[in-house]
């Protein structure tokens, strides 16, 4: 499906800052082009963190804050929180449903998710949560979110009717067949990330990390020499 063809995106994640470091250039760019972009964030990332003098209550509150400040880096239009715990992330109905309902309430004809599959060479993009909430919003896609019987408290108590969802993008999967030149939007992405201050304030080599991703993947897909990418498995849902 061509970008021009998009108007809403979705994106679902496990944590606050997934989205940043697997896919925000790509957001930035679809923002610009006018699409609008929503973020659902299944946990509130309160496992996470680095300072041990900071009380673990606050983690919640300051994770989320940190996803709405990095999400106005890129162009967010709206930000869902879940509030599902940390680390203890499973494939339960009730997931399912909630991400259903948003599926629902945004409308997007695209969705961008993480793989549920084990990524063996980049191990740190397989957290159990992230294969969990990959897993879970490819079932809210197919068959929960279309299917007008499936949660029917959703349609019945919510009024929220059955939405298509046409194109799954799988960041973090071990075959991805497509890239996204972010050479131009890569600032956005840097930007976005330093915004989780809890999480990425210790990397000095946050920039590095990053720019070095990105020319990876341009490598892989052959785009021009000095060009950085995103890549994805997309996937036809329609």
């Amino acid at each position: 499906m061509a970008d021009a063809e998009v108007e809403r995106v979705l994106a679902i994640t496990a944590h606050p800052d997934d989205i940043d470091f697997g896919a925000s250039a790509t957001l930035a760019k679809w923002s610009d082009m006018g699409i609008e972009v929503h973020l659902c964030v299944v946990t509130d990332g309160d496992a996470g963190g680095f300072d041990r003098d900071v009380p673990r209550s606050e983690i919640p509150s300051i994770r989320r804050a940190e996803q709405q400040e990095a999400a106005a880096e890129w162009g967010a239009k709206e930000v869902f929180f879940l509030g599902y715990r940390d680390g203890e992330l499973t494939v339960s109905h009730d997931l399912r449903r909630d991400i259903s309902r948003v599926i629902r309430q945004v409308r997007p004809r695209r969705v961008l998710v993480q793989s549920p599959e084990r990524n063996w060479e980049r191990i740190y993009a397989s957290h159990p949560d992230h294969l969990a909430a990959g897993e879970a919003a490819l079932e809210a896609v197919y068959p929960d979110s279309r299917n007008p019987f499936a949660h029917p408290s959703l349609l019945n108590d919510e009024g929220l009717e059955a939405w298509t969802v046409e194109e799954v993008w799988v960041m973090a999967g071990p075959e991805p067949n497509y890239a996204v030149d972010i050479t131009d939007t890569l600032p956005r992405k840097i930007a976005a990330l330093q915004k989780h201050v809890s999480q990425t304030s210790h990397m000095d080599n946050l920039e590095t990390l990053i720019g070095d991703w990105g020319r990876l993947w341009a490598e892989r897909f052959e785009l021009p020499e000095g060009h950085l990418a995103e890549a994805y498995q997309v996937v036809n849902t329609a």
